[in-house]
């Protein structure tokens, strides 16, 4: 799964087994982490001695990263399940690798930058200091069901987790066993999240049913709901594609003004900006169509919203916000930088990339089972019907009508009496 995030003046990418950044501002040599090349974890004697000799080993692709509000720091997560912090200025460095204990699917590191939180697949969410920075994960709390994002309030106040069965959760940071609200609404799982900047009490959901939901998140109050597939003017779409697309990222930009949407597998962002009135509103505003699909998106510090492509050609196309619409800015030195930066990586990229549903295991099946009980009992009267078709005799324990008929008649015969001699 490829990933795009904004680090100060670096874009950050991961490719595949890769995390590469990418100096936007100057022609600086790019930093390259190669996950498969990265510290092992040391083997534990007495588990080696208690396992059947078949160790879990795994791909070392990177599942899941989170830059810190500074953009000092930045931490990635692998399918080997690493955890991995890094330090972005004045150089890039590695400052540790850690081990969770399974694999993450989103990270998260607090506004004060003392904590960086993991959510992995078992439905668990651990914090990892980062003052500590060789300290174990320690459980926070836990979901019944696989975790897909999540993401932190401000001011560090509310952690909130969303999962595979719809829920939204809101518990508060500090003891996350103190849930403050549900928000409930979705119709498949939800598997993205924003707390858009410069809006305190807003929480932004996306999922597998193809919409977007505003919520007041501190009440679990719904205030608006999109969908996205009608936005796109596809409102009676009957193929699968279109009815399964999921959200599969919401980006905001730094001053809270715009908000961009990515559906997967579909060649084109949804724009959506406030609206000023008695209550400030988030109103669609554009749609910006793609060459190719793209494989995520982020915006910078300047408001620009940059796309990762699914091409060799354009792999990153960036757009500034000029005179009420996005405009293609293509000639940017900027950009031109960070594609030639690129280029030696696009293959692992490519390969990273793919556009199967990331999503689409996670989809919930429906099974008609009165359907296949109607027909195996159509089946069956067939059968019986048939000439020399076997019929179905009493069970075991059980009379047929005639013999029941027969006791019946036998019990309302009178009593038998004896001839006098």
């Amino acid at each position: 799964m490829a990933a795009l995030g904004a680090c100060g003046e670096w874009l950050v990418s991961t490719c595949e087994k890769k995390l590469i950044a990418i100096h936007t501002k100057e022609s600086r040599e790019p930093f390259v982490f190669d996950c498969s090349t990265a510290e092992q974890k040391p083997k534990d004697p007495e588990a080696d001695n208690k396992s059947d000799g078949s160790e879990e080993t795994g791909s070392d692709k990177i599942l899941a990263f989170a830059v810190s509000s500074s953009a000092k720091l930045v931490a990635l997560t692998d399918d080997t399940k690493r955890l991995v912090l890094f330090r972005c200025e004045p150089s890039w460095q590695v400052i540790s690798t850690r081990w969770v204990v399974r694999r993450c699917t989103s990270l998260v590191f607090t506004e004060a930058e003392d904590e960086v939180w993991a959510a992995d697949k078992s439905g668990d969410v651990y914090s990892f200091s980062v003052v500590e920075p060789q300290k174990t994960g320690e459980l926070k709390l836990g979901h019944l069901s696989m975790l897909l994002s999540m993401t932190l309030t401000p001011n560090d106040k509310y952690v909130v987790t969303a999962d595979r069965d719809e829920k939204i959760r809101v518990s508060h940071l500090r003891s996350p066993h103190n849930i403050q609200a549900f928000c409930l609404g979705h119709l498949e799982f939800v598997s993205s999240l924003l707390a858009p900047p410069g809006h305190p009490q807003w929480l932004l959901s996306g999922s597998g049913d193809g919409t977007m939901k505003l919520w007041e998140y501190e009440s679990g109050r719904r205030l608006q709901s999109w969908d996205l597939k009608q936005l796109r003017d596809m409102p009676n779409s009957d193929t699968e594609k279109e009815k399964r697309s999921a959200v599969s990222r919401i980006a905001g930009s730094p001053g809270g003004h715009h908000v961009a949407v990515q559906c997967e597998r579909v060649s084109s962002v949804q724009l959506f900006g406030m609206e000023q009135g008695t209550e400030e509103r988030l109103v669609p505003s554009s749609r910006v169509t793609l060459p190719h699909c793209p494989l995520d998106l982020t915006f910078d510090p300047q408001g620009r919203l940059w796309v990762l492509l699914d091409s060799r050609e354009t792999p990153f196309l960036m757009y500034t916000h000029k005179q009420n619409s996005w405009q293609c800015d293509s000639e940017s030195p900027e950009l031109k930088r960070v594609i030639e930066a690129l280029q030696p990586h696009w293959e692992t990229l490519q390969v990273s990339a793919g556009l199967e549903s990331q999503f689409q295991h996670l989809y919930k099946g429906n099974f008609d089972n009165m359907a296949s009980y109607r027909e195996k009992k159509q089946q069956r009267l067939q059968q019986q019907n048939e000439p020399g078709g076997k019929k179905r005799g009493p069970g075991k324990g059980q009379q047929s009508n005639g013999a029941r008929k027969k006791s019946k008649k036998g019990n309302q015969s009178g009593p038998v009496t004896k001839a006098s001699s």
